[in-house]
């Protein structure tokens, strides 16, 4: 019965709880300390196991968020000169996001969905689309698709949970599990690929390495530019 009555405050959305969603991802998309997926599946399953709030309204407000967080980013990246995209960019690794950057130039728009998607895929992709300024144009419809796309995927996931369990403070944790559980195998098989790719060249065999060595790279290699149109 506790359990209830606390879920039922949680969800009462009259108070707190489409502020919680929209604002959960909002703040989470801007500053990646709120858990923006387990948010959105949480939202998901009392959604599915209450009438205290409405599934489309969570989605549609989960969508929102992430897509208006992704902006204020680009925005940042783009315009916010070079101590801003130093604190947007606390964290990354150089050589992840000159990578993602040659790939934005091959496939534009296409990144920008799948870095919603991956796990620490966003931030480098919005560094890349701020270094290039990416057009608006562009941007803009291209970080909704892939908001639409983040936000019902990790509503499918509390949909499933309110969907085997009544309870929606059971249907909350269960989702919230689900959501941590997908984020942590996505999570090591982008670094079991990006390992994979970054294999140093001493891990030939020796046949193969005799036959030829490696370009060195040196001062005078080319580096990426700051600012560069697509």
């Amino acid at each position: 019965m506790t359990a209830d009555v606390l879920a039922a405050g949680w969800t009462d959305a009259g108070s707190i709880g489409y502020p919680v969603v929209f604002g959960g991802v909002l703040l989470g998309s801007i500053v990646p300390v709120v858990p923006t997926g387990a948010v959105v599946g949480a939202g998901a399953a009392v959604a599915l196991t209450t009438d205290h709030l409405s599934l489309p309204v969570v989605l549609a407000l989960a969508v929102l968020g992430a897509w208006l967080g992704d902006v204020v980013t680009f925005t940042i990246c783009r315009f916010g000169g070079p101590a801003a995209v130093r604190w947007v960019a606390r964290g990354q690794h150089a050589e992840r996001i000159a990578e993602v950057r040659e790939q934005f130039r091959r496939h534009g728009w296409q990144i920008v969905v799948v870095g919603r998607l991956l796990p620490a895929g966003r931030i480098p992709v919005l560094l890349a689309a701020g270094a290039l300024a990416y057009p608006w144009r562009r941007l803009l419809p291209a970080s909704f698709l892939a908001a639409t796309a983040w936000a019902s995927a990790y509503a499918l996931l509390g949909v499933v949970s309110g969907g085997i369990f009544d309870s929606p403070l059971v249907a909350t944790l269960i989702a919230t599990l689900l959501v941590l559980a997908v984020g942590l195998v996505l999570n090591l098989v982008s670094q079991h690929r990006s390992r994979a790719a970054t294999a140093p060249p001493d891990q030939l065999s020796a046949p193969e390495a005799g036959r030829g060595s490696a370009p060195k790279a040196g001062p005078d290699a080319a580096a990426p530019a700051v600012c560069e149109r697509p």
